[in-house]
């Protein structure tokens, strides 16, 4: 392990061992080393290191066993979606196309349920709020702003489902594609360029037609798959 630097210590001491663990460097029921001694290895205090193995445990990472011992926990059977972000690009950018696949389909997978529900609880009340972003949309041609106005537009339609649990997913996938953003822009512009397809899924979503909305939602990010798929064939 490296020496750590003093600035947000805790942060550091956590994302070195949580790195560690997802890239199994320390495998699955692997002891850390006590406090005192990751303290001593990293060169900073024991209250920085209780803090990062705090975050471990609540990541799911780690579990404490009796006894006070530190063990690496299984994170492909016990970690959730927050791990995500962590997983997909590491700090010096590399992508896991694996799991970056395993997102694609997640989200073409998801899109369709999301905008059925949404029609089924959100009704005019959401379609009223995304009807103005199509607008907007429709009266652009920059990228960025078409990129930054889907985006509004599907957090509108995941709030309108009326589901914890897709809201939750869409959290923690938002992280993961905040962190690629900027890399998105151009791969996803068919998608984000697809602004009638959008302005059908609102008018579905007002009526109250979720098979309509689940067709309309499947074939509007197809484009995206399609897009993400090919580029990440070319890494």
């Amino acid at each position: 392990m490296s020496f750590i630097q003093k600035t947000s210590i805790s942060e550091q001491v956590y994302v070195q061992l949580r790195d560690r663990i997802l890239k199994k460097v320390l495998p699955v029921g692997a002891e850390l080393p006590s406090e005192r001694e990751l303290s001593e290895t990293l060169g900073v205090n024991r209250g920085a290191v209780r803090e990062a193995l705090k975050r471990l445990q609540q990541a799911r990472l780690v579990r404490v066993r009796h006894g006070g011992a530190t063990q690496v926990a299984n994170f492909e059977t016990e970690g959730g979606l927050e791990l995500l972000p962590s997983l997909v690009v590491n700090e010096q950018g590399q992508v896991n196309l694996t799991v970056a696949r395993g997102i694609v389909i997640l989200r073409k997978a998801l899109a369709p349920l999301v905008a059925g529900q949404a029609a089924l609880h959100g009704g005019k009340t959401l379609a009223e709020k995304l009807h103005p972003i199509v607008a907007q949309m429709q009266a652009t041609s920059e990228l960025p702003t078409l990129q930054q106005l889907a985006f509004d537009y599907w957090a509108l339609v995941v709030q309108g489902s009326g589901n914890v649990v897709f809201k939750l997913a869409f959290n923690s996938m938002n992280k993961t594609y905040l962190a690629a953003w900027g890399a998105l822009t151009l791969v996803m512009q068919d998608e984000f360029r697809d602004t009638d397809t959008l302005a059908q899924l609102a008018d579905a979503i007002e009526a109250g037609e979720y098979q309509r909305c689940e067709a309309l939602a499947q074939q509007h990010v197809e484009l995206g798959s399609r897009a993400l798929n090919a580029a990440l064939g070319q890494l």
